[in-house]
């Protein structure tokens, strides 16, 4: 007697809004995924702190706008209580400073409002295996924050000696293809999306930004493009 293949996991998934209308739109689009499994929803970040501590869902769908317990509020205290829980903000191009600080605090990526279903369904895929979703438009405004003061120019101040960057040691070295998934990463790509395009499977390219990671002394992908960007290693 052959036995039954066992069913595909699907993603467990826990979302929080504050505006019902758009909570309800969201779960309609997201319940139309055979991939997904909605275990809990959230009207507030207390009540979705206290049902993420119980259901432990594989990703939460986390709105930064939040009242009395902020987004930042509840990604710093999932990431210290349950780390294992991956959380994809939703945000608005307005809130740029407040992602910066979610992904700061543990996040694992961000989702501008009005995305298409498909889009949400796939982020959700990406951070579940591990990896980080940073759209192109909100991920150049962020990098303004991280930005190296420009140096004065030669007429606005005296003359100094030219300053050379020390050279990397080897082991600190990105190696062509480190490099180039960087690259890939500045421009928004997905794991999903570098995977394809390189040729490589979706594991291999997690390896690589887990030595770019090491390599660069960073833990996401902001940080690791803003190092690029600074060293010169990458150009946006």
């Amino acid at each position: 007697m052959e036995s039954t293949p066992a069913a595909p996991t699907r993603i467990r998934v826990y979302v929080v809004e504050d505006q019902s209308k758009i909570l309800k739109n969201q779960l309609k689009l997201l319940e139309a995924s055979a991939d997904l499994e909605i275990i809990g929803t959230a009207l507030s970040g207390e009540t979705a702190l206290e049902d993420i501590r119980r259901l432990k869902p594989d990703v939460v769908l986390l709105d930064l706008g939040l009242p009395r317990m902020s987004g930042i509020d509840v990604t710093r205290a999932v990431k210290a209580e349950v780390p294992k829980v991956e959380i994809l903000i939703f945000t608005i191009f307005d809130e740029e400073d407040k992602v910066l600080e979610a992904v700061q605090a543990g996040a694992s990526g961000y989702l501008l409002k009005g995305t298409p279903a498909d889009k949400m369904v796939e982020a959700i895929k990406e951070v579940s295996q591990g990896g980080t979703v940073i759209q192109p438009s909100l991920a150049r405004r962020l990098l303004k924050h991280f930005r190296v003061p420009e140096v004065p120019s030669a007429e606005a101040a005296p003359a100094a000696p030219v300053a050379t960057m020390p050279a990397e040691p080897e082991g600190k070295k990105l190696s062509a293809r480190e490099t180039e998934i960087l690259q890939l990463i500045a421009k928004g790509v997905s794991n999903a999306e570098a995977a394809t395009m390189l040729t490589l499977s979706k594991a291999t390219i997690r390896t690589h930004l887990e030595h770019i990671y090491r390599k660069l002394e960073v833990t996401n992908r902001v940080e690791a493009v803003t190092e690029g960007l600074r060293k010169g290693i990458i150009q946006m």
